[in-house]
């Protein structure tokens, strides 16, 4: 748990991750869900409207994971979205510079993001459910791709057996969906099943693009998920 909340924030010790550091994902994904969600609650108790207190929670789910998947959205964009060889792609991807398709994404993905919160009532449940459920699809990325570098950050998933982490990944779900649902009712439940679509879609385009996943297209597939589930859940409000 230790060694999963020290790769997933800058907050944990900084130890290399391994596999078992997997199997901790949604674990370590609901408190970091928990911890935005208390931002969210808390402002919207002392400001008034709904627009800051939405902003700040966004912000605050920045500074928790210390902008890793959002970096990672920005990578993947810019390596899976334009027209390029794949060996072109995983080489935009390991550059450490941002492009436009990657500037473009991110910064819609956290408008819709701060929109999507300004129409929920606060809920720590809701993002503890929905945080969980975005990593579980971390996990289940790592069990139904093969690696699509040689070495990588992400290399040492590679021990983990795909079964077991298939499992992780399916009880995570599991579980964020019931909590979202705590949350938001029906509707954070559905989010959470709309997540698990979102976060295969990203993963399938790697898949077909590049010839499986990356460090970077998981973090992408969390926040997509995160933010498609947040969408969804504002529609049932």
């Amino acid at each position: 748990m230790r060694a999963a909340l020290g790769f997933l924030t800058p907050f944990g010790p900084a130890t290399p991750p391994t596999a078992t550091t997997l199997r901790w994902f949604p674990v370590a994904g609901a408190v970091i869900g928990a911890a935005v969600g208390a931002v969210w609650w808390g402002a919207g108790r002392t400001f008034p409207g709904v627009a800051l207190p939405a902003a700040l929670a966004v912000t605050a789910d920045l500074v928790a994971t210390g902008m890793l998947h959002v970096d990672g959205l920005a990578d993947s964009a810019d390596g899976l979205l334009p027209h390029l060889p794949p060996a072109r792609r995983l080489e935009v991807m390991a550059q450490p510079d941002v492009g436009a398709f990657g500037v473009a994404t991110v910064a819609a993905t956290l408008l819709l993001r701060v929109a999507a919160l300004a129409t929920l009532r606060p809920s720590v449940a809701l993002l503890a459910g929905t945080w969980c459920a975005s990593r579980a699809a971390m996990v289940a990325g790592t069990a139904a791709l093969p690696y699509a570098r040689g070495r990588g950050l992400a290399t040492a998933f590679l021990g983990d057996r795909a079964r077991s982490a298939a499992l992780v990944a399916a009880a995570g779900g599991v579980g964020g969906a019931a909590l979202a649902a705590v949350g938001a009712g029906v509707a954070g439940a559905a989010g959470v099943v709309a997540l698990a679509v979102a976060a295969a879609g990203v993963l399938a385009v790697a898949r077909a693009r590049i010839g499986g996943y990356t460090g970077d297209v998981l973090g992408a597939a969390a926040v997509v998920g995160e933010t498609v589930a947040l969408v969804v859940a504002s529609a049932g409000r």
